[in-house]
This record gives C-alpha cells, sequence and structure tokens, in this order.
C-alpha cells in the first residue's frame, strides 16, 4: 500500500511538471524574444556612440572639431633644442622593514625649456636637492620595482622640482643612473 502512494506521488508529481514545463517555457520565450533584440539595439547604440562613429553620422562634432583642428593649426608650439641641467648624485638610505640596509643612488637630469632658465635652478638648487632628499628617503624597494615604480619615481620628482623652480618650466625628469643595493 505504501509503494501505491509512493507511485500515485511521483505520477503526480511528474503530471505537474509536464502541466508547468510548456506553460512555464512560453513566458520565457516572450521575454527573449523581446527583451533579447533591445539589449542587441542599446549595445549597438553605445558601441557606435563611445567609437565617434554616431556623431560622425549625424554631422554633430566635425563642426566643433574643424576650428579646434585650425587653432591647434594655426599656433603650433615653437620647440627649441632641448637644454638638460645635471643635478648632483644623490645617495640615500631606503625604508627597509629588517635589520637590512637598502640604499639608493641616482643622478638625474631635468630637461629645461630654455638656457636662461639655468640660473634659476642653479639660485633653487639646495631646494630642490632637499625636496628629492625628503621624498627618496621615504621609498621602500618595493617602490622602485618595474617600469609602474620607475614611472612614479619621475612623476614625483617632476612634481617636486616645478614646486621648487615655480616660474621656471621644468619639462621632464630624466635619469642618468640608478642604482638600488
Amino acid at each position: 500500500m505504501a509503494e501505491d502512494l509512493e507511485e500515485d506521488f511521483d505520477e503526480g508529481a511528474g503530471g505537474e511538471e509536464s502541466s508547468d514545463s510548456p506553460k512555464s517555457k512560453l513566458p520565457i520565450k516572450k521575454i527573449l524574444i523581446i527583451v533579447l533584440p533591445v539589449l542587441l539595439l542599446l549595445g549597438a547604440g553605445a558601441g557606435l556612440y563611445f567609437s565617434g562613429i554616431l556623431d560622425s553620422l549625424l554631422g554633430g562634432k566635425t563642426e566643433e572639431a574643424a576650428p579646434e583642428a585650425e587653432h591647434k593649426a594655426e599656433a603650433p608650439k615653437v620647440v627649441g633644442p632641448a637644454v638638460f641641467m645635471d643635478l648632483p648624485e644623490m645617495l640615500v638610505n631606503l625604508q627597509t622593514q629588517g635589520r637590512k640596509q637598502a640604499f639608493l643612488k641616482i643622478r638625474v637630469a631635468l630637461e629645461l625649456e630654455s638656457p636662461t632658465d639655468m640660473p634659476r635652478i642653479d639660485q633653487v638648487m639646495p631646494r630642490i636637492v632637499d625636496a628629492f632628499q625628503v621624498y627618496l628617503r621615504e621609498l621602500r624597494v618595493e617602490d622602485l620595482q618595474g617600469a609602474a615604480g620607475m614611472h612614479l619615481l619621475r612623476e614625483e620628482l617632476l612634481n617636486r622640482v616645478q614646486a621648487a623652480v615655480k616660474p621656471v618650466k621644468v619639462n621632464d625628469v630624466l635619469f642618468r643612473e640608478m642604482l638600488v643595493q
């Protein structure tokens, strides 16, 4: 008798699943038929918008971009020969966790806009060296590893030298020698 009840229960459960499956598939198909094309159209529109193709098709930014391009063509920046100024060699100890000390030996050159800026750099050289020393002593060996570490170091040194020689424009900081020991 228990077997008969289990069979009736299994048939009832199976019967309910078979009757619900066609009904449950119908709304999913309707949703897919409606929602999928809408999502595809939105995705294609976003792709066209962000790639700039939509603007060129609608003619929106072509009129604005032309005057900007003409303005840039009218006033090209006059670039003279590069002027480099060497800074004194610096040797600093780096932050370490253990007893073993690490040192950084660095030689840097500054790229200036004109040779007339060299006397101003000479006047504030102690300020530049001090700013570099303070920053370099806070670095760890891990901060200097890889291309990202070198790029970050270059940017930080450039910011510090530009702050020290405010009216003078320094274009770049170039590493002549760098040794971590």
